[in-house]
């Protein structure tokens, strides 16, 4: 069956139409098998050392797994069903018993340490030194320098933190799947746009039920706090949120709470096996920043810098709450309600009067415009196999050579976990003297096109979800555009965490320049752009309460550090306990008794994010400062949309990868250190 097993052939792009559940175990067993005679080969005492002799052919062999592995991992995030699920959970333990095997390997270390003693080392090109430097401290951080028994414990804690993140997205998934709040009296929905009642009424449809069906996916329930006149609605939806997969959720099997903490508790095991004080520290190693205590200082900083300008934001959000919405006491489900009738007033407009500006359509070609602009590269449609009939492929060429494809699934269904994100299919590289292409998964959950009296109607997207797409995008550039050829270090492999979100938080930016947003703006109705009157307004009002979502970034990234840096599983301080005095140290607003965000935190427990999270803030200090570059040219020309500083970011950014530090692409990009002034000067938080 594994002869002709589609997941087996990587000639070219998956074959998603022709991939079943029962097809993966036998793939990955003989791929294991594979792979494990590989090792043996090149671990024979008679191997001379060498790139050649050693890294290529490994590296052949591992990225035929990974590829397979990613091709199932993807299908279990975007197309969940029973038997997908149960054919990944059934491969995962075997596969992360792999991997760590293979980080524990002490002939490959020696032989990798051996690479780096090489008398031509220094002659190396610098992608191969780096990836050198990187294996060696991997190799020590999988373990290889443990004693046996050690080395046996740390294999099962891999183990046992994968079988948890796991089940830890599936309980988010399952809980946000199975919750549905149904509306039959369209009186509760006032306040509520026409295209967010339709959605819903379309949902219920689907389902041969009455009136108006909500959930858990956002772009489902954020109308109804954003909008919903009727107050009783918007608790309804915040406290199902909140404290979905909790043990104040609807089934105690979706309760993450032991979870979390069995997580801790190994992270924290396998930093003592290692010789750390806690994960954060591990976490840290392959990271920009030097030491917990660094972030901590970093994230304290910026948050006293941003709570004189919370503050005023709560007091005038409480203050017109109260004189203008009759709500006496402000609460948490009342926040985004009042706080989009505070903009409505103050700036004369509202977010679903600017979604009205930005269909689909008009969005990908505005996006794809600014992107073939400032790199100098064009973006086509393209065919492949897909996994679901919504989702899109593209192709991207210089000079009409193909440099990349990408596929984009844009809207939010059931069976797809919640979010957006940037994954790759497989990297660049040269292989046997030709260049394989990247290829990116672009991921976004926005909401579907509505069906108007039997007719589809485009989606129209939100300026968050503009701005969002942006974002992925900016990660699909790092690996797409990359030039580097030695895959462990190409696109967005082997960049240090906290720098990865540099490119993306970058192409934000563009979403306020007005020229870009005459290109990418169409009126659902009329077809008219963006008028500049409301421009204006949205210029006016894009920091608004921006004091206020600084610290709350600030509290989920600081909430992050301590808890892998204090949280001691035999101490006397629950992940609640930190939690809230992470709360009463930056918040100016406390969150409900009842909130459990900790319990739906993918990020940190199930997505890679572990002491890390600070990264977001970290890594917007760097692209508020590279994008002032293009601010700095739009100053003297009219247009920050420059092929000249594009293309100097591109090719000391974007194509150089993780071949080597970021912080020095970023110097060679800027010509200088990072500063924090053009992120305060975004934020509006300027002194």
């Amino acid at each position: 069956m594994t002869d002709h097993s589609p997941l087996l052939d990587l000639s070219d792009l998956p074959r998603f139409t022709e991939i079943s559940a029962e097809q993966i175990s036998p793939a990955i067993q003989a791929l294991l098998t594979e792979n494990r005679a590989v090792i043996d080969r090149l671990t024979n005492d008679r191997i001379q050392v060498s790139w050649e002799n050693i890294v290529e052919p490994l590296e052949n062999a591992t990225e035929k797994l990974a590829r397979v592995w990613g091709v199932v991992s993807h299908l279990n995030a975007v197309a969940d069903t029973p038997e997908l699920r149960a054919a990944y959970n059934e491969n995962q333990p075997a596969v992360t018993e792999f991997w760590t095997e293979l980080g524990q390997n002490l002939t490959l270390f020696s032989q990798y340490k051996a690479l780096l003693g090489h008398p031509e080392f220094a002659s190396w090109p610098a992608a191969r030194q780096t990836i050198i430097r990187n294996a060696i401290r991997d190799f020590r951080l999988g373990g290889a320098e443990l004693p046996a028994e050690q080395k046996q414990r740390y294999a099962e804690i891999q183990e046992k933190q994968a079988q948890l993140s796991t089940r830890f997205s599936e309980n988010v998934l399952d809980a946000t799947n199975a919750y549905e709040l149904l509306i039959e009296d369209r009186q509760q929905l006032r306040g509520l746009p026409e295209d967010a009642i339709l959605a819903a009424k379309n949902a219920a449809e689907r389902e041969q039920k009455n009136g108006y069906k909500f959930t858990l996916h956002f772009p489902s329930y954020f109308p109804l706090l954003q909008y919903a006149d009727e107050r009783s609605v918007r608790e309804t939806i915040y406290r199902a949120n909140a404290t979905k997969a909790s043990e104040l959720g609807a089934k105690p099997e979706w309760d993450n709470t032991v979870i979390i903490t069995e997580l801790l508790q190994l992270r924290r095991e396998e930093a003592r096996l290692l010789g750390y004080r806690n994960f954060a520290e591990v976490s840290l190693v392959s990271k920009m920043a030097e030491s917990p205590e660094q972030v901590s200082r970093f994230l304290e900083d910026l948050a006293q810098r941003a709570r004189p300008y919370a503050e005023k934001d709560l007091q005038e959000l409480r203050e017109f709450a109260a004189q203008q919405l009759g709500i006496e006491k402000l609460e948490a489900w009342d926040v985004a309600y009042a706080s989009e009738k505070l903009r409505e007033q103050r700036y004369a407009f509202s977010e679903h009067e600017v979604k009205q500006y930005f269909p689909e359509p008009q969005v990908i070609q505005g996006l794809f415009l600014v992107i073939q602009t400032l790199f100098g590269v064009s973006i086509q449609p393209d065919h492949a196999s897909v996994w679901h009939p919504d989702v899109k492929f593209y192709r991207i060429e210089k000079d009409n050579q193909l440099i990349g494809q990408f596929y984009l699934d844009l809207y939010a269904r059931n069976g797809k976990r919640g979010g957006a994100w940037m994954d790759d299919v497989r990297g660049r590289r040269l292989k046997s003297g030709n260049v394989q292409t990247p290829v990116a998964y672009l991921v976004c959950n926005f909401t579907e096109p509505a069906i108007v009296d039997g007719v589809t109607k485009p989606a129209c997207f939100t300026h968050d979800e503009v701005i969002t797409l942006f974002h992925e995008f900016g990660h699909g550039l790092h690996h797409l555009l990359t030039q580097v050829d030695e895959l462990s270090v190409s696109g967005i492999s082997g960049v240090e965490w906290d720098a990865v979100e540099l490119p993306s938080q970058f192409m934000e930016n563009f979403c306020w320049e007005w020229d870009v947003l005459q290109q990418m703006t169409a009126h659902a109705e009329s077809g008219e752009t963006l008028p500049r009157s409301l421009y204006d307004k949205m210029l006016a009002a894009k920091n608004f309460q921006s004091g206020l979502q600084t610290l709350r970034q600030v509290e989920f990234a600081l909430f992050d550090m301590r808890l892998h840096d204090q949280f001691d599983p035999h101490g006397i301080q629950s992940v609640q306990d930190i939690l809230n005095t992470v709360r009463e140290q930056v918040s100016v607003f406390t969150a409900p008794e009842f909130n459990r965000l900790q319990h739906s935190f993918s990020h940190i427990f199930a997505g890679g994010y572990a002491a890390g999270y600070y990264s977001y803030k970290w890594a917007e200090v760097l692209s508020a400062d590279a994008f002032a570059a293009f601010e700095e040219h739009g100053q003297q020309n009219g247009s920050a949309l420059s092929r000249h500083v594009g293309q100097k970011f591109r090719q000391e950014v974007l194509e150089m990868g993780g071949s080597r530090p970021a912080l020095e692409s970023f110097k060679a990009f800027r010509g200088r250190e990072p500063q924090i002034d053009a992120l305060l000067r975004h934020s509006g938080m300027a002194a």
